[in-house]
């Protein structure tokens, strides 16, 4: 196992496949999307098998497939099959916006995927397309409703936002009264491509919590799993749970074991830094794996001890939650 500066171990992965994505979420990009990278300068399978294998000889152990939309990307579950073998990794995951998903579901029960992330922001079907500019509501439901049929963990991964879909923490919670789901609230962030479009956040995670112990007295807090980002709660008698992710105001940087690579190649051992290694241009010249070790051990023993020191480092954001990888 591998520590960082601030003595946090590094042992998850959150590899993103691909930029695209078939939705236009506001909070993720502008209307007009984005301007996609030309294959070439994506990180081929092959490329990415490479990295896995010498992170995971580093003491990574977790890998989380992101994008984008990862299955827009042709070939993923053949790469999955090959990621799911890599010796080291003891757990492969998925998030997706279940638009493509829901045919693939008995694959990735053959897989042993472990769980799955679902971004599912509202069930109403006209909230569902003012938030994502598409009319894909039935087609994630129906992603949903096989992983559940499947006994797939699923974790349902909802942004609140102001004005947007407040009325849907209810209906979402819901979903645990009668499945073993873990329904996720998560605060708005300001990755949408075009810089930050509030002036304040208003749903905090300390609101989106009062807001549940209004409609839900009961509420009890569980106990959270080591690293975890959510805070979790259940309501009494439900099966599942309810995660409450202070994404924005960051309180979980403390324990954070996560880095990303990008669908381009570049390493970020924070969301909120700007990239802290070309991984891709290391590749391409021609690095052996001593090198591209040596490199991840660099940029690990200079990660910003939280998200706040990462961004007052890199400056406005200014990207896309696409492209950096969700």
């Amino acid at each position: 196992m591998i520590f960082d500066n601030h003595n946090r171990p590094i042992t998850y992965l959150r590899l993103a496949v691909t930029d695209r994505c078939n939705l236009r979420c506001f909070y993720c990009m502008p209307e007009e999307g984005i301007k996609y990278l030309p294959k070439s300068q994506l990180l081929t399978y092959e490329e990415m098998e490479r990295l896995v294998r010498v992170l995971a000889r580093l003491g990574v152990s977790k890998v989380r497939i992101t994008g984008g939309e990862p299955f827009v990307r042709n070939g993923l579950m053949a790469f999955l099959w090959r990621l799911k073998a890599t010796e080291g990794i003891e757990e492969l995951n998925i998030t997706t916006n279940g638009v493509l998903t829901e045919p693939l579901v008995p694959e990735l029960v053959r897989l042993g995927i472990g769980s799955v992330n679902l971004s599912i922001d509202t069930l109403d079907r006209e909230r569902f397309r003012q938030i994502t500019r598409r009319d894909e509501l039935p087609a994630v439901q129906g992603t949903l409703d096989a992983l559940l049929k499947n006994n797939i963990p699923v974790k349902l991964n909802a942004v609140v936002m102001e004005g947007k879909n407040i009325e849907d923490l209810p209906l979402l919670a819901e979903l645990t009264r009668d499945h073993p789901v873990e329904v996720r609230f998560i605060e708005e962030m300001p990755f949408n491509g075009e810089g930050s479009h509030y002036p304040v956040l208003n749903w905090t995670h300390r609101r989106i919590l009062q807001e549940l112990q209004t409609l839900y007295p009961g509420l009890t807090r569980q106990s959270d799993s080591p690293f975890s980002t959510a805070s979790t709660y259940r309501i009494p008698g439900y099966q599942g749970t309810i995660g409450i992710i202070a994404a924005f105001t960051r309180t979980f940087c403390g324990t954070c074991n996560r880095i990303r690579l990008t669908a381009q190649g570049t390493l970020k051992t924070c969301l909120y830094d700007n990239g802290v290694l070309d991984v891709r241009a290391l590749l391409r010249s021609g690095a052996t794996d001593a090198e591209l070790t040596a490199a991840f051990l660099k940029a690990f023993a200079h990660r910003p001890k939280n998200g706040f020191e990462a961004e007052r480092e890199r400056g406005p954001v200014t990207e896309s939650m696409s492209t950096i990888g969700g």
